[in-house]
């Protein structure tokens, strides 16, 4: 009984010494950790931590066992610590920069013109293919793709399957580039966007897959790419390729990407 009362008087004096800014602060602290395992899962940083958890398990190891050269190099190591995790984790640190300010896809975009939208774009998408015309179309969502638009030709349209399949046909001049689609209109055309650097990357994969890996890489837009060489639909995201999508398929996915749901269950045929 007198070990219960010992535990019950050390949480209350626990509880007592803990201010209600103690809390907020471990509650900021989880969220921030939160994030980041949210923003770097599924890419190279994961594994880059990994191996960093190993060497510092790996210097403790060192220590236990009087391992003094690997622990004096991993003592050096780590006094630069700060500048390692800077330049191993650039990418990610940029994209989570980019985070903070946000841009909304469907920002101020009524119910009906978000899935016209993805209507319109998943049946221009399947009309492509079917021409045996490649198309790059992309998708902005809270990361602002603005340092894309401005080297491409701005527009500022409403998004239609006829004005992107105009836009490209091979004797059109912006048809080489990317359309981007922002808050539900069509911003610009004739963009250009980063290839990937990954050497994982299937080689026979060509400039627009790249160039769509690239770029949802860096950001958190969504790319619809069509191959004119296989007339494949393929939509990326988060640096993954889903290849070879019908129009069911392609619609599902665009809807599930900025979760939305359908008016209605059955699905349209493509004409």
């Amino acid at each position: 009984m007198s070990f219960i009362n010992r535990f019950v008087e050390n949480i209350s004096w626990i509880l007592s010494q803990v201010r209600i800014w103690d809390l907020v602060d471990m509650f900021l602290v989880w969220l921030i950790v939160y994030r980041i395992l949210l923003l770097i899962r599924q890419t190279r940083a994961i594994q880059m931590l990994s191996g960093l958890g190993i060497l510092a398990i790996t210097y403790v190891s060192s220590t236990w066992f009087d391992l003094f050269t690997i622990k004096w190099l991993l003592e050096n190591f780590f006094d630069n610590l700060f500048v390692i995790v800077v330049v191993l984790f650039q990418n990610e640190i940029r994209k989570a920069l980019a985070h903070i300010g946000r841009n909304p896809f469907f920002s101020g975009v009524s119910a009906v013109e978000e899935t016209q939208v993805i209507e319109e774009i998943s049946k221009c998408a399947i009309q492509l293919a079917q021409k045996g015309c490649g198309a790059l179309i992309v998708i902005e969502r809270e990361m602002g793709l603005e340092e894309f638009v401005e080297v491409g030709t701005h527009l500022d349209a409403s998004v239609s399957a006829e004005l992107l399949n105009s836009i490209f046909m091979p004797v059109s001049p912006l048809h080489d580039g990317a359309v981007i689609v922002r808050g539900g209109r069509l911003r610009a055309a004739g963009c250009f966007l980063p290839l990937t650097k990954s050497p994982q990357i299937d080689k026979n994969l060509g400039t627009r897959h790249r160039a769509a890996i690239g770029l949802t890489e860096e950001t958190d837009a969504v790319v619809i790419v069509v191959s004119e060489e296989n007339n494949f639909v393929s939509i990326v995201e988060g640096g993954s390729m889903s290849q070879d999508l019908d129009h069911p398929s392609l619609r599902k996915r665009l809807y599930e990407a900025f979760n939305m749901t359908p008016d209605f269950e059955t699905e349209k045929g493509v004409t």
